[in-house]
């Protein structure tokens, strides 16, 4: 009996086009020139344009796979792009968060002159007790304000950091912690998650047990919970919070190859893995994508991306990029509830 053989279709191949309607490209941030302009022009103008420099950079990369390097030269501080070059330029009482909290009506704005005088007072905390230049620090956290505020108050002092998501267990955090080498580890007493509270203070102190090298952590309380706390070790952050004048922590100039943070992979198939962000070549990056992709208005419009922090979409469109480009974020603890 003949078997019929028949060949398979491919449908791989679309040529369908759907033009965007004239008057949503007239208001495009990505005008259709961009895909005709030269790869390093592009990138140049966006580097100079995008962000503030302290010092100009003189070369735009070198690539020598698999390494690449950006902005050669230059030196800019991240705190400084996304908080207070907005604040020196009048748009201090700009909204950079609409932070609403899992209990019903715990809501916060944060304007980016309120965000400065944060980012501010918890650098000096941080700086208190130990943190430096070059100082790794872990961050398990839950979807609070702190979270960008600590990511952002380490850049300040040019301390690397790791966001370890706060859904995951004590051995992921510290082994993420031990691979970096991190000294110190910003965390919380409990967090919000579906109506009831997560016990992060707990599980930090099981993953300092097993990462020795962590000498000091920093407790943001949020819940009011009970948690143990480690006498010579831990500090509530209330009770460490520094000046939120900005002349009292000036933002440390960093190198465009400086280590901004590490960013570890899930760990699914095999043992997690750091990826190194460093710092111009990625805060340009998020910035333009920002701008670019996402079409962000940071003048009228109002932001939200259902990432966590603790992932890198989060990292990228949650923090850096969207404060990058003074825009307004929504963020929110737990499941989002709109309001009018």
């Amino acid at each position: 009996m003949e078997t019929e053989v028949r060949a398979i279709d491919t449908l791989l191949l679309e040529e369908r086009e759907y033009p965007p309607p004239a008057e949503f490209t007239a208001q495009a941030n990505a005008k259709a020139a961009i895909y005709d302009e030269d790869f390093e022009a592009f990138w140049e103008r966006e580097g100079k344009e995008r962000v503030s420099w302290f010092e100009p950079f003189g070369k735009l990369y070198e690539w020598e796979l698999p390494y690449a390097k950006w902005y050669l030269g230059g030196k800019l501080n991240v705190s400084y792009n996304c908080v207070d070059r907005h604040v020196e330029a009048g748009k201090g009482g700009k909204v950079a968060y609409f932070w609403e909290g899992e209990p019903e009506n715990d809501r916060r704005e944060i304007t980016y002159a309120d965000l400065q005088k944060e980012v501010v007072a918890f650098a000096n905390a941080l700086r208190d007790v130990g943190v430096a230049k070059g100082t790794p620090v872990a961050i398990y956290m839950g979807m609070i304000p702190e979270l960008p505020i600590a990511m952002l108050a380490c850049t300040r002092l040019g301390a690397p950091h790791t966001v370890v998501f706060g859904g995951f267990s004590a051995d992921s955090l510290s082994g993420r912690m031990n691979d970096m080498g991190c000294e110190v580890l910003i965390t919380q007493d409990e967090a919000w998650r579906r109506g009831t509270t997560v016990p992060l203070k707990k599980i930090a102190d099981e993953a300092m047990t097993d990462a020795p090298g962590v000498k000091t952590s920093v407790v943001v309380r949020r819940t009011g919970g009970d948690v143990p706390m480690t006498e010579g070790r831990d500090r509530w952050y209330h009770d460490v919070r520094g000046s939120e004048d900005p002349s009292s922590c000036p933002p440390e100039p960093m190198d465009s190859e400086d280590l901004l943070f590490l960013m570890y992979t899930s760990g699914t198939t095999a043992k997690p893995k750091g990826i190194a962000h460093t710092t111009a070549g990625y805060l340009v990056g998020a910035a333009s994508t920002h701008h670019y992709v996402f079409d962000l208005k940071a003048e009228t419009d109002v932001y939200w991306c259902a990432a966590d922090v603790g992932w890198i979409t989060g990292h990228s469109y949650i923090v850096y990029g969207p404060l990058c480009n003074g825009a307004t974020s929504v963020m929110f603890e737990g499941t989002p509830v709109f309001h009018d």
